[in-house]
This record gives structure tokens, sequence and C-alpha cells, in this order.
């Protein structure tokens, strides 16, 4: 039969292994969750609110073709690089 002793340093050092692996693993969901903050397309009321502007005054964009969209289940969604894009060229 084989003994194993585990002493205090083995205790400690694997300790240290945990922690090293925890902070890897905050690390890598903090940037999923950038992304996740960040999304490619944003929702008409979000847009609205941000950009403070009415329902119809989003509509026209949408239907001039100055921003693209997506409609998925009655909402829309909007380009967040095609409206940074269109209000940076009017400044």
């Amino acid at each position: 039969m084989m003994n194993d002793n585990i002493n205090k340093d083995d205790l400690r050092q694997f300790g240290l292994l945990l922690v090293d692996q925890f902070k890897q693993i905050i690390k890598n969901n903090q940037n999923k969750d950038d992304d996740h903050l960040n999304p490619e397309w944003i929702k008409s009321r979000v847009v609205k609110k941000l950009m403070d502007m009415s329902a119809a005054s989003l509509q026209n964009l949408r239907i001039t073709g100055k921003v693209r969209f997506k409609k998925v289940l009655g909402s829309y969604y909007y380009n967040k690089s095609d409206l940074i894009n269109l209000f940076n060229d009017t400044k």
C-alpha cells in the first residue's frame, strides 16, 4: 500500500493553484460580459432613449435606409455602428 503524506506546503501550493485558476476564470468571464454590455444590435427603445429621438425619427432613419435594422418578433433592432457613424457625420 502506498503512503501519500500531505503536508502544509502541499496544501499551500494547491491553494495558490486554485486561486490562479479562479482568477483566470473570472478574467475570461469579464471579457464575455463586456461583449454582452456592448452589443452590435440595439433595441429601438434603447436607441430612442440614448439618442433622445422620437419613434417617428427612428422610423424615418429606417425607411430612408440610413441605418440597418432587423425585426425580430415585432421588435426592431438597429446596428450600433451605423448609428455611431450617422451621428458622427452630422457633427
